[in-house]
């Protein structure tokens, strides 16, 4: 049991210092500049994703 709680430590540390410098390298994402989730009639093309490279 012991061993099992020295585990998830060391991995949730690993996370945090992961999310950590990734937050720090970054900075915070900008939530309004994030394409839309589903762009139904919008007029904006899919661009981003693998189902948008289809061959041309």
């Amino acid at each position: 049991m012991k061993t099992r709680l020295i585990v998830v430590s060391i991995a949730l540390v690993g996370l945090a210092t992961m999310t950590l410098a990734d937050l720090a390298a970054s900075g915070a994402p900008d939530i309004y500049g994030q394409p839309p989730i589903i762009a139904l009639g919008s007029g904006q093309a899919s661009g981003g994703a693998h189902c948008a490279a289809l061959p041309q």
